[in-house]
């Protein structure tokens, strides 16, 4: 599905690095793939590999709306009126060489080097959160739809923007599609894309210090033109935080006026943890309690399952927590699925890779869900799926290379070298013949 419009030899190509990315269970590099792997399956070289990469005229931002289809078709006809969440974020993948395309310094608040600064790339993502029914309960489960490396070209926010705008013909037959992002990328060069799509909000953390007005008094009958907003709002003095926590905090809600929204109304919110001290932060949501569809008692998890009628104001706050899925993704795919190993130099061969290896997350993520026989693994972490998969890989092109060496009458010797494999990958030790 995803190759078929490529031309068959790199079509063909590509897919032998995902199933190689599968079987190995790691990506260290295309040189380690072939290695271990794919030239025991083929006879196309390691330049083959690198040039589909790198070189081959197929346009790969595909890629994205093939993922975000077969993640929509997962939602069960009961709960199609349930909103969906495309989760906006970026990540940093350090580089120690300098002659990859786009490597520069970047800015790290995380300091996971020790340091602010890292040399590397910086990957802008958008992941799609999709309900489905697993014992009893709603889940949300979260699948990322692509990589876009930053080449200063175009401003993170303009990249992420671009993205949406790319899936969101995918989106058409939704009712409501909420994207999820922190203060960085609350901004009007993102947020403008919502006003673009009669069925697209956002739910965003925002700068404490954002200006934020009531709303426009009505008219007195006065000589003038009339105000477009009332006063100007403090976080910390007029917002009426709830009696008690919901969740883990204290959450006050009023419907407020922003510069960043021009003259939209919008929920504004304002969380503590302590109600009377302590760290405030604001939130801005688009889509008001009212016009959302979505069964708070079913879900899985707390706050949103606790919901009752007076916390119903609160429903868009609670659903910014799936925002939280695309850390947990980065962290999957950065410490069991080599995603920031690449060694490919030109920005294309690097973001190709990077989406091979998110085509074969996405697969673990969605296979149990759209394959009754992998139904077993809908509560499995996609590391162990993927074990299990790589098993049975490796263990029906062992069988394969088997049967083509008895029918070609190949020697004793390479007959017995083939069992003793065979006698390593199921018992685990080795036995002499």
């Amino acid at each position: 599905m995803y190759f078929e419009k490529f031309p068959a030899p790199t079509a063909e190509t590509l897919f032998l690095l995902v199933l190689s990315i599968l079987a190995m269970e790691s990506a260290h590099s295309i040189r380690f793939l072939y290695r271990h792997f794919l030239s025991g399956i083929t006879e196309k070289s390691l330049n083959a590999f690198y040039y589909a990469c790198s070189y081959a005229k197929v346009d790969y931002s595909g890629f994205m709306n093939i993922t975000a289809s077969m993640a929509l078709n997962l939602i069960p006809e009961s709960l199609r009126s349930q909103p969906v969440f495309l989760c906006i974020d970026d990540t940093m993948a350090a580089k120690f060489g300098k002659k990859f395309d786009n490597v520069s310094k970047l800015f790290d608040h995380a300091a996971h080097n020790g340091s602010n600064y890292l040399n590397g790339h910086c990957f802008v993502s958008l992941m799609l959160c999709v309900p489905v029914w697993r014992k009893h309960r709603i889940v949300y489960i979260a699948v990322p739809l692509g990589y876009r490396m930053w080449n200063k070209e175009l401003s993170k926010l303009g990249l992420a923007a671009s993205m949406i705008r790319q899936v969101m013909p995918v989106f058409l037959s939704q009712k409501n599609v909420i994207v999820l992002c922190d203060s960085w990328y609350a901004k009007k060069d993102l947020v403008c894309v919502v006003n673009e799509y009669a069925n697209l909000d956002i739910i965003c953390n925002a700068r404490y210090d954002s200006v934020i007005y009531d709303l426009a008094p009505q008219p007195a009958g006065k000589k003038g033109r009339p105000a477009k907003h009332g006063k100007r709002l403090s976080p910390d003095n007029d917002f009426t935080l709830s009696d008690e926590k919901v969740g883990e905090y204290y959450i006050g809600a009023r419907r407020v006026l922003t510069n960043l929204f021009g003259q939209r109304e919008v929920l504004a919110y304002v969380t503590a943890s302590e109600k009377t001290q302590g760290t405030r932060r604001l939130f801005f949501s688009t889509i008001f309690p009212h016009q959302l569809q979505i069964f708070c008692a079913w879900q899985e998890k707390a706050p949103l399952n606790q919901t009752g009628s007076s916390r119903m104001e609160f429903i868009p706050m609670l659903c910014y927590c799936f925002r939280w899925n695309i850390e947990v993704s980065y962290y999957e795919q950065k410490t069991f699925w080599s995603l920031c190993s690449y060694m490919v130099r030109s920005q294309k061969g690097i973001e190709m890779l990077v989406n091979l290896i998110n085509v074969a997350y996405c697969a673990m993520k969605i296979l149990p869900y759209q394959e009754k026989e992998f139904s077993k693994y809908r509560g499995e972490s996609v590391q162990e799926f993927r074990f299990i998969l790589s098993m049975q890989i490796r263990q029906q092109i062992f069988y394969a290379n088997l049967l083509r060496n008895i029918e070609t009458g190949i020697k004793s010797n390479t007959f017995i070298k083939v069992l003793k494999r065979l006698v390593k990958q199921q018992c685990g030790c080795f036995y002499k013949l």
